[in-house]
């Protein structure tokens, strides 16, 4: 009997790797050490000091979160497989596991002076995954297509645009991000606290 869903087994191991990615968001998030902890004063103190930490920690959660939900989707659209979609799946889930060294990176320097190369690094982690998005987009189009129907294909074609829209979009925000880190950071927050709200009232339609 042929396999009802040829991409079950990759879906599988997609959403594993995803699950790991975002549990791993938060090890770096430590408890005080009690050493350094004199009265209550001091624990609201380092409380505070972890914040750029929990602030880089929640971005990344809902970077990865709606990476997650998009790349769900788009596994809906196709329903065969190939070499080249694999490897292309391959290498959008390696700039998702990337993710929690450009984070742990910012919540240490996002409010420092020397926040620039953790901005920039972390805008190259998601220029990459934008690629990985348009590979898998091309991988799925390229004849004969793998998409479910001609719906499918336009959806498709659709998430592929969208990649390079991102790619010009966070390409510019890295090289910004050399003398304004700190907006950089605000501004790609808002973008994907907008992508967020955008895709919670599309699947709520």
């Amino acid at each position: 009997m042929a396999e009802s869903n040829p991409n079950s087994r990759l879906e599988a191991f997609c959403d594993g790797v995803f699950s790991i990615a975002l549990t791993l968001l938060i090890i770096d998030i430590k408890v005080p050490p009690s050493a350094t902890i004199k009265s209550t004063h001091d624990l609201w103190l380092a409380l505070l000091q972890l914040l750029p930490s929990v602030l880089a920690f929640l971005f990344s959660f809902t970077i990865v979160l709606i990476t997650w939900v998009n790349h769900h989707a788009t596994l809906k659209l196709v329903d065969k497989s190939s070499f080249p979609f694999i490897y292309a799946n391959g290498f959008m889930l390696l700039t998702v596991v990337v993710m929690p060294f450009p984070t742990a990176l910012l919540g240490e320097f996002l409010f420092t002076p020397y926040a620039a190369p953790a901005v920039v690094l972390y805008m190259a982690v998601t220029v990459l995954q934008a690629i990985g998005w348009i590979l898998l987009c091309h991988a799925a189009l390229t004849p004969p297509p793998l998409t479910r129907n001609e719906r499918a294909t336009l959806a498709m074609r659709s998430n592929q645009r969208n990649g390079f829209y991102a790619v010009a979009l966070y390409s510019v925000c890295a090289i910004v991000a050399l003398w304004f880190p700190l907006a950089i950071a605000i501004f790609t927050s808002l973008v994907w606290i907008g992508w967020l709200i955008v895709g919670i009232r599309i699947k709520g339609d």
